[in-house]
């Protein structure tokens, strides 16, 4: 069960598309939501601070919790315009050491919510890459362009018989059993061909069946550089709603946001992305 929901607020409100996503996520499960908003002291070298004079590095930082503080007043607005239960932190912190203190105030959620990282604009990467591998618990990323709550209508679950696959359908079931349909889809490759039931899905629809999720299976073929590009065609094709990633990617810190399909699909992504580690 979903019972709290953790939400890094941005600073500019153009790039706050998951702050409604996550109130929508809270209202339909009925779950508490709490926004963290970060006031940065700048992160510059020690030789850099010795040189800027001390009233521009305090508008800097007076800037910043400005920032947080309206971040918090637009998040506390939405809640209170939805009736959810909420609370808010403002935290103080050099901007590197963010991602870290984000993730492990995480591990005491059952999800957390982030936007996607904007070309040019916002930058989520760290902050997304450290709660995925340091909090132990799943989240879900929303498109930069999201304007939607949460919806569930066909989720898409990316099936390549790995233990994070395994692991990112036990914590998106609260998900999958309110989806109207879910769909367990294999990319047909050099990982994925091997003839066993493992892989090619039976098993685990067994499994989430056993769960009162009912799925089907579904295949298509790619080479193992264009998954992102399978797996993105296949939910326009057939009006996927939510992806459920596992495999395809997961692997060392850097793998995951620089590299592999991961990487590929939050630069990509269409519709929100769940993902757990």
């Amino acid at each position: 069960m979903i019972k709290d929901i953790i939400i890094n607020l941005e600073h500019q409100v153009t790039h706050e598309a998951a702050c409604d996503f996550a109130i929508s996520i809270a209202e339909m499960f009925g779950t508490h939501l709490a926004g963290v908003a970060f006031a940065y002291t700048p992160d510059f070298p020690g030789y850099t601070v010795m040189e800027l004079p001390p009233d521009i590095l305090a508008q800097m930082v007076a800037l910043s919790e400005r920032s947080a503080l309206a971040a918090i007043e637009r998040f506390d607005a939405a809640a209170a315009r939805s009736l959810v239960s909420a609370e808010h932190r403002m935290l103080r912190t050099i901007g590197a050491e963010a991602p870290a203190i984000f993730a492990v105030l995480a591990r005491r959620f059952d999800l957390s919510v982030f936007t996607q990282s904007e070309p040019s604009r916002a930058n989520n990467d760290d902050m997304i890459e450290t709660a995925l591998f340091q909090s132990g618990r799943p989240l879900i990323v929303a498109p930069y362009v999201q304007k939607d709550g949460l919806k569930l209508g066909r989720v898409v679950c990316c099936w390549d018989g790995s233990r994070v696959a395994a692991r990112s359908f036990n914590d998106a079931l609260p998900l999958l059993a309110k989806a109207t349909a879910v769909d367990l889809l294999i990319v047909l490759n050099g990982k994925t061909n091997a003839e066993n039931k493992e892989v090619r899905g039976v098993e685990m629809a067994a499994h989430l069946a056993h769960h009162e999720v009912k799925v089907e299976i579904a295949t298509v073929a790619a080479p193992d550089v264009d998954v992102t590009n399978a797996i993105l065609s296949y939910v326009a094709d057939n009006s996927g709603t939510l992806i459920v990633m596992g495999g395809y990617g997961h692997g060392r810190l850097r793998e995951v946001i620089l590299g592999g399909v991961t990487r590929d699909m939050m630069k990509s992504m269409t519709v929100p992305v769940f993902m757990s580690h």
